[in-house]
């Protein structure tokens, strides 16, 4: 007979498991009626983050490209507050993307997500470090509690 022996350590739990737990769980902020432009080139992820903002409260334009972004801005005719934008996407990326959103839409806040570990994004220069951002696959709790914090602050800086 063979086969494989696997020790695997864990950590110790110091915290009773509810306590913990309800450390973890969130008041969700809805939203107050905002409109914002989601941009995901992964059609589940987009399906999937529409829907959870809509839960939320938030009216949503849903874009699965930045040229189709692009068009929707130009073309909708109430202000959007908020643009949420995967960071890696082809036709232009999400830091280029909202440069050229931010010369459309005079104000434009913008929170970034990525399924890449923030020091790939940062070290490798494809964002600057003071701006916000989402680490994928985020709860609706991070979802809302990351957008109340965009939206209740001021932009960390130009994007460029």
């Amino acid at each position: 007979m063979h086969g494989s022996t696997f020790i695997i350590y864990l950590p110790r739990v110091t915290e009773v498991a509810e306590e913990s737990f309800a450390k973890n769980i969130l008041e969700t902020s809805p939203g107050n009626n905002e409109t914002l432009l989601l941009v995901e080139d992964d059609a589940a992820i987009l399906k999937l983050s529409e829907r959870m903002l809509k839960k939320l409260g938030y009216r949503v334009i849903a874009a699965n490209s930045p040229l189709a972004a692009i068009a929707m801005a130009q073309n909708y005719q109430e202000p959007i507050d908020l643009l949420i934008t995967d960071v890696i996407m082809p036709e232009l990326n999400g830091r280029d993307l909202a440069t050229r959103l931010q010369g459309i839409i005079s104000g434009l806040k913008v929170l970034f997500m990525s399924g890449y570990t923030s020091d790939v994004i940062f070290n490798r220069g494809v964002m600057d470090k003071d701006v916000f951002l989402l680490q994928k696959p985020f709860s609706k709790n991070e979802l809302a509690s990351k957008i109340r914090e965009v939206l209740t602050k001021s932009q960390p800086s130009d994007i460029v």
